[in-house]
């Protein structure tokens, strides 16, 4: 998980968001208290200046308020709403009944007639409040100073019930740019998943190339892919033809080799014959096992096609002229128009070596059978000999080990077909028949 594309942009996309709402949310509470305090601020105007309205000085020259105030909340004791009035020559105060027997802790001096808003002034419990204050001169040249006042806590419940509001809507948002960056990732990821669908195809042999549409930022390396596999199927090319090169190069020694062992047997040297005959017949094997490889393509073809029956009548002519195909009855239980997933010549290699090894030990009869399920073409060649015993059956498809004690093949036979059809992503089985023994080849459809 922690290596996927995927997972990473989408948890860098859940950090940010995380981090742009909680910024936002910090942002948000600071502008609605902002809002709510210049709210505040402009009801306790409204009621300071009612109140500099009822405030006069009396003819003894005391200051009075002469009307009470319409809110209501000045007149309940310590009700967090307060006013208080204090003449700037005697420094005698008016106070509302909220204040009960406290005070406003007032600020310094402001010039005459300018509305000052002040947000750390005191309350009669020391609480901070949130006030408004104006210093008044009357035509006689009497002053005095009027302050309007508010508890800071009903500032702080609002803030307070909007974060508590605010809070599930961001969630919510958080979790629907969460889902949908995780759609953006996926569909913009999408083309990769076609890539390596694409990959996957050319793993399987399905196709040779990278045949996608990717986008512009994708595009170049399924280019240069699809350059890397031209490139490797041109040096396969060429490792198939020095391949064959080679083992046809060889052969020509060999069989000169092969007339020195004669001459050497008419001479009576026997010992040193089949000492020479021994590696010669060594060297033989591994020719031919070169050969049969070459002949395999350098990745088979996706399209491949043959019909079992023709290759099947095809070989089993050629086996017929042996010595031991001559005694036996060949039997091609297969549809005219049955097609197996393989490409024609490989499909003979197969059945030339299946067919050859049978007609070796048949008694009577061989059988060549084929059917088809849902993900794969089986072909069955099947001999009434006396079989292979459950401990040799792994034995016989490696290299060079042959159980004819009387020689005449290279014991070759089953390994090359066994590299055949794993080239096709096929599998070859060997089971017991009564009498006889069955080799049975499986290869997957194309797709």
């Amino acid at each position: 998980m922690g290596n996927s594309i995927r997972f990473r942009l989408w948890s860098a996309a859940t950090i940010s968001i995380l981090i742009a709402l909680a910024v936002a949310g910090v942002g948000l509470r600071y502008l609605f208290e902002l809002n709510v305090e210049r709210r505040i601020v402009g009801e306790l105007t409204v009621d300071l200046n009612e109140m500099i309205a009822a405030t006069s000085f009396a003819a003894d020259g005391r200051l009075s308020v002469t009307a009470e105030l319409t809110d209501p909340r000045f007149t309940d004791p310590l009700s967090g709403h307060y006013w208080q009035v204090e003449d700037m020559a005697s420094h005698s105060l008016v106070r509302s009944r909220s204040l009960w027997d406290g005070t406003l802790t007032l600020p310094e001096l402001v010039d005459s007639g300018e509305l000052r808003k002040i947000e750390e002034l005191k309350g009669p419990g020391g609480e901070r409040t949130i006030a408004v204050e104006r210093i008044i001169t009357d035509a006689d040249g009497r002053s005095f100073r009027a302050i309007v006042a508010e508890d800071h806590r009903s500032v702080e419940l609002s803030v307070n019930e909007y974060v508590r509001d605010l809070t599930p809507a961001l969630i919510l948002l958080a979790a629907v740019l969460m889902a949908a960056f995780f759609i953006q990732i996926t569909v913009g990821l999408a083309p990769l998943e076609n890539l390596r669908i694409a990959v996957r195809h050319v793993i399987a042999q399905r196709a040779a190339r990278l045949d996608v549409a990717a986008p512009s930022e994708v595009q170049p390396l399924a280019d240069e892919i699809n350059r890397l596999l031209d490139a490797q199927e041109k040096a396969l090319a060429r490792a198939r033809s020095r391949a064959t090169d080679l083992a046809h190069g060889l052969k020509t020694p060999l069989q000169v080799l092969s007339a020195d062992i004669r001459a050497l047997r008419k001479k009576g040297e026997a010992q040193l014959a089949d000492e020479i005959e021994k590696s010669v017949g060594a060297i033989r094997r591994h020719v031919e096992r070169e050969l049969a490889r070459a002949r395999l393509a350098p990745g088979v073809s996706s399209k491949a096609s043959c019909r079992v029956r023709e290759a099947a009548a095809g070989v089993i002519s050629v086996v017929k002229r042996t010595p031991a195909g001559k005694q036996l009855a060949f039997v091609i239980d297969v549809a005219d128009d049955f097609l197996a997933p393989v490409d024609e010549g490989d499909l003979s290699e197969i059945l030339g070596n299946l067919l050859e090894n049978a007609a070796r030990f048949a008694r009577f009869s061989v059988r060549v059978n084929a059917w088809a399920t849902d993900g794969a073409v089986s072909i069955a060649v099947t001999d009434d000999g006396p079989g292979i015993q459950d401990a040799d059956r792994e034995a016989v498809l490696s290299r060079g080990v042959q159980l004819d004690s009387n020689g005449g093949s290279s014991g070759l036979g089953l390994a090359i077909v066994s590299d055949i059809v794993e080239a096709y992503g096929g599998r070859l089985t060997i089971t017991s028949a009564d009498p006889g023994l069955v080799v049975t080849i499986a290869l997957p459809r194309h797709g």
